[in-house]
Formats: C-alpha cells, structure tokens, sequence
C-alpha cells in the first residue's frame, strides 16, 4: 500500500513520534493505522503522544545575533523549571543557529526543514520531548536582516523571559540600540511613532475620548481641545518614540535615538506564554473534589 502524506502527517498527529519513525511504522504494517500506533508504542516511539494535550506556555525566548542577520524566537515548555534546563537551553541555542543559517519563511517551514545532525526540526524536538519529559513547541520566530551601517539592540530580560529585537538605521551604536530595547521590554509599546496607528483606531480613542469627557460634564466647547490632548497622552503610551526614556525621564526615546543619528525603523518584543490561554489548576479545588468523591 503506497503510504501517503497525510497518512503520515495522520499518525504523528496522533502518537507525536518523529515524521520518519511514522513513515517507517506505516511501510512495516502496510498503512494500518491502529497497527502503526501500536508498533510505535511498542518501540518506546510514541512517549511524546501523551503530552500533545498538554498546555506548553512557559519556556524562554531568545536572540541570536550573527553579523548582520537575527533571529528572535519563543521555545515553549510547561514549566518554568524545564525552561533553566540545561538540555532546554542547548535545544533553544541550536534551533537559533538552524533559523539564522536556513531562514524560513514560516514555523511550518522550520519545522519541516532538516538540521545539521540529519533530523528534521519536528523530529529533533520530538527526541528532545522524550528526554525531558515536558511538551516542547517552537511556538514563533522572526529574522531580520541589517546592512553594516545599521545596528542590532538586543536586550534580554529575566533570562528570557522578555525579548527585545530592534533595529537601528543609519547608526551602528549597538548599546544606543540595546538601550532602546530595554526600554521597549519595560514599557511594552504598540508603536514606533503615532504616524503608524490606522485612522480607524485614532478616530476610535477619539470617540471614547470624547465620551469620557462629555459624561464628566465639561462644557462642550472646550471638551475637544481636552480631547487633543488627552490623545496625545495616549499616543506616549502606546508609541515609543513618544514616551518618556527609561534611563532618562527628561528626554523622550525619540530624542535619544535622535542623537545617535539614527532611525529606530523596527522592533520585536516577545514575552514567554504571552496570548496562550493557561489551565488554571486550583489545588484546593482539586483536593476538595477528590473528598468529595469519597463521601
């Protein structure tokens, strides 16, 4: 029986084993699935299966810089503990020297692709899944790529659990640009600059702007210049270069990057499980539904 891909994208989905170690299982029982399951389970091949339920959203995020390309990504576990493991580390190091050398476009991209060992990423985080005993995902990544007269800030926080990306054009100052992307990790802007939010949003905090004013009974004709303004103190908190510098409270970030004759042009911030919906698991809950079930 000629094994398909989907037979084999099937049979991952449901045991986590490697792509290969499916091929293989489906070509020894000519594509049954149950006896594929069964056949992976008996080789030790399918550990990983048990965890596909689980929920990673710890784990570290991380940069590797390499001249003038970056990767910035989110490996995901679901334990903080497994996350300062050293065979994680290891696992997250060598996903970001693959990223930087083969860049993909895409995470299904990197996960299909083949590493310098032999393993594809999907089998290679499978292997890695087996020998830690936590789900592991890689869950995102971006690359970027500058020209020498540009620089890199990349800024660690927390040992990862906040990364920061920027890109700084026109100045080759790499601790004016990791100052800028401390800053970014403490403040968590949405923006560059106002010129970059739709109009659609503007008009939008305007209308609730408005509102709030004109329900805190202010007089009409005075309520849209307090609106002008409230806006703008909108725009310090969401845009970067708007907002007052973390180093320095007198000088906003635009006028910082300014002085180092470049251009703030980019930025990434990733923080650890950011997005993902966690379980919630209550202890108390749990031990009262046990008595519970006793009584």
């Amino acid at each position: 029986m000629a094994i398909t891909a989907q037979m084999v994208k099937e049979l991952r989905e449901k045991t986590g084993a490697g792509m290969m170690d499916c091929k293989k299982a489906l070509t020894e029982v000519n594509g049954d699935m149950d006896a594929a399951i069964d056949f992976l389970r008996e080789k030790g091949l399918s550990s990983a299966a048990k965890k596909a339920d689980r929920i990673a959203a710890e784990g570290t995020t991380s940069i590797e810089v390499r001249g003038n390309d970056a990767v910035i990504l989110e490996v995901n576990a679901e334990t903080d503990f497994v996350a300062k493991n050293e065979a994680f580390q290891t696992l997250v190091k060598e996903l970001s020297d693959h990223l930087l050398s083969t860049k993909p476009a895409t995470v299904e991209e990197a996960v299909a692709s083949t590493m310098g060992n032999g393993l594809n990423v999907a089998d290679y985080i499978s292997n890695a899944i087996a020998k830690i005993g936590e789900k592991i995902t890689l869950r995102r990544f971006e690359i970027r790529t500058k020209t020498d007269s540009d620089a890199f800030g990349a800024y660690l926080h927390m040992g990862g659990r906040i990364s920061v990306l920027t890109v700084l054009e026109g100045s080759t100052d790499e601790e004016a640009a990791k100052d800028v992307a401390m800053h970014i990790a403490a403040m968590n802007p949405k923006y560059i600059s106002h010129d970059q939010i739709s109009e659609d949003e503007i008009e939008h905090e305007r209308k609730v702007l408005t509102e709030q004013a004109l329900n805190e009974g202010k007089p009409e004709n005075i309520v849209a210049k307090m609106v002008e303004g409230r806006l703008r103190k909108y725009f310090e908190e969401i845009c970067v270069l708007d907002q007052p510098f973390v180093k320095n409270s007198d000088q906003k970030v635009g006028e910082f990057v300014n002085s180092t004759g470049g251009t703030l042009v980019e930025f990434i911030r990733y923080e650890v499980g950011e997005g993902i919906e966690k379980r919630e698991d209550n202890f108390a809950d749990e031990v009262m539904s046990q008595v519970n079930k006793g009584n």
